[in-house]
């Protein structure tokens, strides 16, 4: 079997077979085969596309290019969250802890932030002392005993998705649906949870830029899970906005733990409430939408889940009063308020260019050796929908760099204003199963 032959292959849209998919990710894994000859057949994939059957068979192969996580000593069916991301994009640190307290066990691995998107890790690692690597014995432990653990992903776990996400980075690969789903399926599958809840964003905040494209990722990516039978479903969010009010670290962390306090945004709540739902019926608590929606919003009301939330971190070595009293967060410098120079109905709100603007104050990185601020970003006072008056405030900074001129401009031209009436946007467009 020879590579060159399967590039071939694969650009003029010939189906490969099982074995022929393996001989790719084995010796790619085992650096048998190029970059350049990877480069392109992912370049192939790009214009050519794979077969249903071809994205599953990639999909188990990257999967089993390492470690897979053996989750069965924990308790009950787990429920695995994922979201695509987007600006503000604090979900987990609010639907772990309402599903966990419910009694479903959260077993999530996350990731690093780059760019515009914050990573959840870096969000939590804003918390003194809390620690994301723990070994897999200690992290089947941690959710048998308080339902919930948010951890780093193992060096060892789908090694081929690393390598291969590595290469699309810097060769124009990266916007293709089949390498795109295979990539994040293959992570959450080797993960080792039961059941697996998707959240695909589209929007000007997130990577799938139209609601079409969103649902085309989402059906592959439940195809798959399908096909190796894992309960997967998918949430379909408009991102044309930041989720929530507050963009950075320490910020996300905050209104998070405003959220499951019973008076965080709406639009955060009513996400974390819909997708939760979803999946406490995928843990088989209910069969019912309403009463799981009930079950989840007791969770807040009695604070059990501010107390899940308090558990998972004073387990992963966190000092939990910082959950309790959140004002002990450290805090930026400065807060420095962006006011209107117009008037209007707030009619869209470039998401991306607000992140952006927080990754520049340090609240996020440009290349992976950056450092983290975790005190710096952004508090939106106005969103889509809102009315706005001239030297309203639009935005308070919390920055340790002052704000220059350029970013406040940058800050200002992400605010199209109109005068017509604006109406407030659906947050989720639809539920795939």
């Amino acid at each position: 079997m020879r590579m060159v032959d399967l590039i071939q292959k694969t650009r003029d849209g010939i189906e490969l077979t099982d074995e022929e998919i393996h001989f790719i990710i084995d010796g790619y894994v085992k650096e048998d085969i190029p970059d350049y000859q990877m480069s392109a057949w992912m370049m192939a994939i790009c214009f050519q596309g794979l077969s249903k059957k071809e994205t599953a068979t990639l999909t188990k192969e990257m999967m089993h290019s390492g470690d897979v996580i053996d989750l069965s000593a924990i308790q009950g069916i787990k429920v695995d969250k994922h979201s695509t991301g987007g600006v503000g994009d604090k979900t987990s640190l609010v639907l772990g802890p309402i599903v966990a307290a419910c009694g479903v066990p959260v077993a999530k691995m996350s990731g690093r932030g780059l760019g515009h998107t914050g990573g959840t890790l870096d969000k939590l690692e804003s918390i003194p002392g809390l620690h994301i690597m723990i070994d897999e014995d200690d992290f089947v432990k941690q959710v048998n005993d308080c339902h919930l653990a948010i951890i780093g992903q193992s060096a060892h776990l789908d090694p081929a998705d690393k390598k291969m996400y590595a290469l699309r980075d810097v060769t124009a690969t990266v916007s293709c649906i089949p390498l795109i789903a295979s990539s994040i399926m293959s992570k959450k599958l080797a993960a080792g949870s039961d059941a697996i809840l998707l959240d695909v964003k589209y929007g000007d905040g997130a990577f799938m830029k139209t609601i079409e494209d969103a649902k085309i990722l989402a059906r592959t990516m439940i195809e798959i899970g399908d096909s190796l039978g894992k309960d997967t479903r998918a949430t379909i969010s408009n991102m044309s906005q930041p989720l929530g009010n507050a963009i950075g670290n320490s910020l996300e962390v905050r209104e998070a733990i405003d959220t499951l306090n019973g008076h965080g945004p709406h639009d955060l709540l009513e996400l974390c409430l819909q997708a939760g739902s979803h999946m406490l019926i995928q843990a088989k608590k209910t069969d019912s939408l309403i009463t799981a929606r009930k079950m989840l919003e007791d969770t807040i009301h009695s604070k059990s889940a501010l107390r899940a939330l308090c558990a998972m971190v004073k387990a992963q070595g966190g000092d939990d009063e910082y959950i309790r009293h959140p004002e002990m967060f450290e805090k930026a410098k400065e807060v420095i308020a962006v006011r209107s120079i117009k008037e209007g109905y707030v009619k869209e709100l470039e998401a991306m260019a607000l992140g952006l603007v927080s990754m520049k104050l340090g609240g996020g990185r440009q290349t992976t050796e950056d450092e983290i601020d975790h005190s710096v970003g952004l508090i939106l006072n106005k969103k889509i929908g809102d009315y706005v008056k001239k030297d309203e405030v639009l935005v308070y900074v919390h920055t340790n760099t002052g704000l220059s001129s350029a970013l406040k401009d940058e800050i200002l031209n992400a605010y199209h204003l109109t005068d017509e009436f604006v109406a407030k946007p659906e947050l989720i467009d639809e539920i795939l199963s």
